[in-house]
């Protein structure tokens, strides 16, 4: 193996002692010998192990080697353990991993096989931590190790991956210490089939819980899963002395299980691991095989990839054998490994198919290994030399040949002779050269080696200092400050060098440093002159052989209050003085305010005389308030002291720059005064008007107060907000008070509406009054708008101000409505317009009115109705008055006392048989327009009229409302006098508690408030005027909700489709069913999706359904009001099965829908009001699509603008636009395909017709008039 270039050293840096073997007092130095086992296959058949000569060596004889014996105790080991070193050898060896390491011979040697015992107990020696100087590398050359050992990290002969053996000349680092183990688990060795257990610790003094341990086998595996009959995981904890302890046991082990296992340990941030070999040694075996077949890896990609198959190899034997017999290997594979660098390893393994190189390398250096014979030396140097300090040492060699050139080295540097330098001393007897160095010192611990031409020994020389050992240790002070402190101590060697520490930091010694340290003859000296606080701690001195320490109590003197500060208020500008008495009196101390450091300044001083100490201020301001403190050094005692200055509250109104303090705002506008005020306590401040105090929480009139000002804020000023407003001000020092005054301004009110006295042609004269509040400010003047009354833009009539109240406007356009209205003006501004005036037109008289009729007569009553004037001027008309007068005299007799608007009078209060003259005269600003009188006389005497019932279009087909809606039908009717109405349900009288019905003299009102299905029914309404009557049938029908379907059944299933059908529900709601919903539901969620909606038929096929599932379906049923509550479910669930199977598709036959023409809503025969529009309906069905052609009077309706014709989906519509009472007759709807025709008739009667006389005045010839006037005779006497 290479020679040391390093040597050890102890953990604090000094050099390990160590004895010599023939010095006195010294314990025997034990010999360590290594032995090189063969590979247990060479042993197991018996053989000698396999040379590179092919010649079988004899088995060479172990050599002595000198080791050094460490007094002091053994450093902690790389798995933490403090075990002492095996066989109290204290050689420390540095590896360049953290699992390979050397083996000795007893436990750190390959037992041989009859000795499984000892080598499973066997711990392995590790090396110690590394300090800041580097390790000394002691290395142990083998016999018969012609090739450096090779092998993974995890082999106790490896000496690192890859790493030739020049290398370890190389520094090393040391890895660092563990973090959580205290006790690593040892590599071991266990004979197959046998039990082994693998224990890691670790101290839970500073963790919170249980760290987390896992072990591996390999690189990955974790043996967590793997726990069983063979391995199980075991966890316990001490309480006394909080050590977790982790225990992996191995029972009845195999072969596959030898390999590298690891330990890990988590906690939080903190990480540690920790990794060791097992070794499983197999049984005897003479077979013999193929070096490169053996070594190939058992389970490629395995965790324990690279272990040995002996098993598949024993089950093999039988059929290997013969042909290992026949075939034998061309090469010599341990030959080439040996002889090659090991560089070259990898690339010889996969030129000869060699997989597992590293368990190849591990059987290698197992091979005992050719010792070779020097040729220049004929004995070498000892591995190890020790001396004592002072003594003096002699390195022999023997050469074999005497002329051989000979050179000494000192760490790699030559010794070179000089005659005036004894310490290195040379001599030659024989063949034996020797080096004898004399005063050894510890510069000559070191690596010492000879060349002898190409070759060369080394040696360790290891030089012994004795310790220097404590006689006299130190004693404990304890004192108090500013006093002298003298630490004592005794060596056993005089001018020893020693280390003073205080608290394990070494106390610094220097010039300006306040330690002294002095030396007599062996007594040392730590001296503190004016000892303080800081000086208490534990000193100690350290020597070589020993340390004493002692500890040093440094206290204060007792603290005497003499005179404590007192409590103090001050008036603003006044000095402030803080005076207190303490003892000692050299103590200094510091002020605080507020916990503030108070610092001297030109306003501030600081004075400390003996026992007093004194804080004065010349002049105080509110900054100096507060809390005050005086804290003596070094003492926790403390003096307080609360500071209060005062300031007399005062209001800077000179800030506001107002004359006589008066503020002036225009309303409306916000108001926010803000006053400084200064005081000390901040003063209260309150706002007052009047008696009325103002607060700070109002909405729009509000005082706040922010620590130097205060403010009145006033959102939205109003005019009551006039006025004087007092400031209180208020505070320990004293009060002040201020007022205010506020004027708020603003436009004055609009004066009232102007008055129109008199109108001329183009002009009128106004007058009005001056406004009731001229807002704060005079009047100016004032300006006049008008505009015509049905417009909205207002046009000014002046542009200077008027003064006076009066004002005469011109230019107006006769018979146009005008309005005016004023506007006040001010210094503010102009004020809100007045109210208008009441309208003036120039006046005009209107022409009479038109169309007098008598329109009503009764007992006692003549209503007339008339036309508006033709002309009516461009005054306007203001009303009509009606007169009377008797049949033969010239009285004519107001009706109406005041005017009317409607052109439809009745005078009442008439005589019956008497018969009267009637005139209406139009009345407006100019006066009384020419009257319209009646040219016949009036017979006051009722005339009786039949009734009729005027039935509402809507209520001539059926009326349909929803249950819980309400029903409420007018239907009109005529006759005189007031006919008599009767109600009948289904042929007997109406509940009024259900039904409630209400008659006036022209309608009759039916109401349901909440409708109901047993209000369905035709109601017959009866008219009855003495032997005259009418009658008429309203059909009400009353719908709901309808029931669900009666049954729902799945009639087939089919690839992804399924056929259903149902039967219509027993309960339809009073309407007829209009569709289906249909949903489907998967049976595992029996969730519900609409499948369709609006399906009028009761069958149905539901597709695109997914192969597997199985589905329930359930139908709801729809009519006008919308879908039934509850749906009806399939019994069974139809499963869509997976296609393959086929199904039959019955045949069936298309239907013929073709049919001729048939109606299936005829024509009603309907009355239309003239000048209102009127539709004929009716609807029919055919297939194919029927040609529809309307005819009146059977002749057809072609091209003529006042009729529309629609026709949709079956529904035929007859538009007639305003019809007249020529529109009235025979209507008919006739219906014409290839398979036939239909037709339907309806009349249509138009209300409302004109009289001959209206006719002749809107022009129409006389034939046409007599036409009309004989149809209209036709139709009354049909009726």
């Amino acid at each position: 193996m290479p020679e040391p270039t390093k040597k050890d050293e102890t953990p604090n840096g000094q050099p390990e002692e160590s004895v010599a073997p023939d010095s006195n007092g010294a314990p025997p130095l034990p010999e360590i010998s290594l032995e090189v086992s063969p590979p247990p296959e060479a042993v197991a058949e018996g053989k000698e192990p396999v040379e590179t000569d092919g010649k079988k060596p004899e088995p060479p004889e172990p050599e002595p080697l000198q080791a050094v014996v460490a007094k002091e105790p053994p450093s902690p080991t790389e798995n933490g353990s403090n075990q002492p070193q095996p066989g109290g050898v204290g050689v420390k060896e540095q590896a360049e991993s953290a699992n390979s390491t050397v083996k000795e011979e007893g436990p750190c040697s390959p037992p041989p096989p009859d000795d499984d015992a000892a080598a499973t107990t066997c711990p392995s020696p590790t090396p110690p931590t590394e300090d800041a100087n580097s390790l000394k590398k002691l290395s142990i050359e083998l016999p018969n190790d012609s090739v450096p050992a090779m092998g993974r990290k995890d082999s106790v002969w490896s000496l690192g991956e890859g790493q030739a053996p020049e290398e370890l000349e190389k520094p090393v680092d040391n890895p660092p210490l563990s973090i959580l183990l205290i006790e690593k688990p040892q590599s071991g060795t266990v004979q197959l089939g046998g039990d082994i257990t693998f224990v890691a610790k670790v101290e839970a003094k500073d963790l919170l819980r249980k760290p987390t341990v896992k072990w591996f086998k390999g690189k990955w595996m974790d043996l967590a899963s793997k726990t069983g009959k063979h391995l199980q995981l075991k966890e316990t904890f001490d309480r006394v002395t909080k050590i977790h302890t982790f225990e992996m046991h191995i029972i009845k082990a195999k072969e596959n299980y030898a390999g590298n296992y690891r330990c890990e340990v988590n906690y939080k941030d903190k990480f540690d691991s920790c990794s060791f070999d097992l070794e499983v040694k197999a049984e005897q075996s003479s077979q013999t095989l193929d070096i490169r077949s053996a070594f190939k890896r058992s389970s490629e990609g395995q965790e324990d990839a690279g272990e040995l198959d002996f098993s598949g190899l024993l089950k093999r034997r039988d059929q290997r054998e013969p042909k290992q017999q026949e075939e034998t290997p061309e090469v010599d594979v341990w030959e080439i490994l040996k002889n090659a660098r090991p560089d070259e390893y990898e690339t010889i393994a996969f030129k000869y198919g060699i997989t597992d190189l590293r368990g190849l390398l591990r059987r290698m250096k197992k091979i005992p290994k050719e010792i070779k014979k020097s040729e220049a030396f004929a004995k070498k140097l000892e591995p190890a030399y020790q001396v004592d300090k002072g003594g003096k040492i002699r390195l022999v060699v023997d050469l074999a040949d005497p002329t051989v050139e000979l050179k000494w080295y000192k760490n790699g540097q030559e010794i070179r002779p000089s005659p005036n330098q004894r310490k290195y001393i040379f001599e030659h007897k024989g063949t034996q050269r020797i080096m004898v160095i004399n005063n050894c010192s510890m510069n000559d611990d070191a690596a010492y080696s000879v060349a002898a031409g190409d070759e060369k020994c080394s040696t360790e020389l290891f030089v012994k200092e004795l310790p220097v050992k404590i006689v006299k240790g130190l004693e404990p002070v304890k004192t108090t400050v500013n006093e002298r402190i003298e630490l004592e101590c005794e060596v056993s060697e005089e001018g020893a060098q020693v280390k003073w520490m205080k608290n394990g930091v070494e106390v610094p010694t220097g010039v300006r440093s306040r330690y002294r340290v002095k030396c007599e003859g062996t007594k040392h000296f730590l001296v503190i002159d004016d000892a303080s606080r800081e000086d208490t701690g534990t000193y100690s001195i350290m020597a070589t052989g020993g340390t004493s320490e002692a500890h040093v109590q440094v206290d204060l003197k007792p603290l005497k209050i003499y005179q404590d500060l007192q409590d103090m208020t001050v008036l603003l500008g006044q000095p402030l003085k803080l005076h207190c008495e303490i003892y000692p009196g050299n103590v200094p101390g510091r002020w605080y305010r507020n916990g503030q450091l108070i610092q001297p300044n030109d306003r501030i001083n600081i004075i400390h005389r003996n026992k007093v100490h004194r804080l004065e201020i010349e002049a105080c301001s509110l900054h100096d308030s507060g809390d005050y403190t005086f804290v003596p050094e070094g003492y926790s005692q403390t003096l307080c002291a609360k500071v209060h200055v005062i300031d007399p509250p005062r209001l800077h109104l000179d800030s506001l720059n107002f004359p006589d303090n008066t503020v002036t705002i225009v309303a409306g506008n916000k108001l926010r005064l803000e006053i400084p005020i200064t005081g000390e306590p901040t003063p209260r401040v309150v706002w007052m008007k009047g008696e009325r105090v103002i607060l700070d929480s109002g909405n729009r009139v509000r005082a706040e107060t922010y620590g130097d000002q205060t403010s009145l804020t006033i959102d939205v000023t109003e005019r009551e907000d006039t006025g004087n407003y007092k400031i209180v001000l208020q505070n320990e020092a004293g009060e002040a008070t201020a007022s205010v005054k506020i004027k708020v301004v603003d436009i004055p009110d609009p004066p009232e509406a102007p008055l129109v006295p008199s109108v001329g042609g183009d002009w009128c004269t106004m007058t009005w009054d001056p406004p009731k509040y001229d807002g704060g400010s005079a009047i100016l003047g004032y300006f006049v708008e008008r505009k015509k009354k049905q417009s909205s833009r207002w046009m000014r009539l002046n542009f200077d101000l008027i003064k006076e109240t009066s004002f005469e406007p011109k230019k107006m356009i006769e018979g146009v409505p005008y309005e005016v209205r004023i506007f006040a003006v001010n210094a503010i501004g102009v004020s809100k317009p007045s109210e208008p005036s009441k309208a003036f037109t120039p006046l005009a008289v209107t022409s009479e009115p038109t169309m007098l009729v008598v329109d009503d007569v009764t007992d006692t009553t003549v209503t007339v109705k008339w036309r508006p004037p033709e002309t009516i001027g461009a005054a306007g008309l203001d009303g009509y008055l009606v007169e009377y007068c008797i049949e033969g005299s010239d009285d004519w007799v107001v009706s109406n006392k005041e005017l009317t608007e409607k052109t439809r009078y009745t005078i009442t209060g008439l005589s019956p048989g008497a018969k009267i003259l009637v005139r209406v005269k139009a009345i407006n600003a100019a006066g009384a327009s020419a009257p319209r009188t009646l040219q016949h006389s009036i017979l006051v005497k009722e005339v009786i009229e039949p009734p009729k019932i005027r039935v509402p279009r809507h209520l001539k087909q059926t009326y349909t409302r929803r249950v819980g809606e309400a029903v409420n039908l007018v239907v009109p009717f005529m006759g005189k006098p007031r006919p008599k109405v009767n109600w009948l349900k289904e042929g007997k009288p109406i509940d009024p508690a259900h039904v409630s019905i209400r008659n006036t003299d022209c309608d009759s009102i039916i109401f349901i408030r909440k409708a109901e299905r047993s209000h369905s029914g035709n109601y017959v309404m009866s008219v009855q005027v003495e032997n005259h009557d009418d009658t008429a049938v309203i059909d009400i029908q009353i719908v709901d909700l309808p029931g669900p379907p009666q049954c729902v059944t799945i009639e087939d299933v089919w690839g992804g489709n399924v056929a259903l059908a149902w039967t219509p529900p027993k309960d339809n709601g009073n309407a007829p069913i209009t569709g289906y919903t249909i949903q489907k539901a998967d049976k595992k969620t029996m969730e519900w999706y609409t499948c369709i909606e609006h399906y009028h038929r009761n069958c149905i096929a539901i597709t695109e359904l997914v192969v597997g599932n199985e589905y329930f379906f359930r139908v709801f049923s729809e009519n006008m009001c919308g879908l039934s509550e509850a749906a009806t479910q399939t019994k069974k669930s139809a499963l869509i099965v997976k296609e393959g199977m086929q199904v039959k598709q019955p045949e069936y036959n298309d239907h013929d829908f073709k049919e001729a023409p048939k109606f299936t809503q005829p024509l009603i025969n309907t009355f239309a009001i003239a000048g209102y529009n009127a539709t004929l309906n009716c609807s029919v069905r055919a297939n194919p699509r029927p040609k529809v052609i309307w005819m009146k009077n059977k002749i057809a309706i072609i091209d003529d603008p006042r009729y529309r014709m629609f026709s949709s989906q079956g529904v035929c519509t007859l538009e007639i636009r305003k019809p007249s009472p020529y529109d009235g007759g025979l209507y008919s709807c006739k219906a014409i395909n290839d398979l036939g025709e239909a037709q339907v008739e309806c009349k249509l009667e138009v209300k409302g017709g004109f009289t001959f006389y209206e006719l002749l005045q809107r022009g129409v010839p006389l034939h046409l008039i007599d036409k009309y006037m004989n149809e209209t005779k036709i139709v009354e006497q049909e009726k």
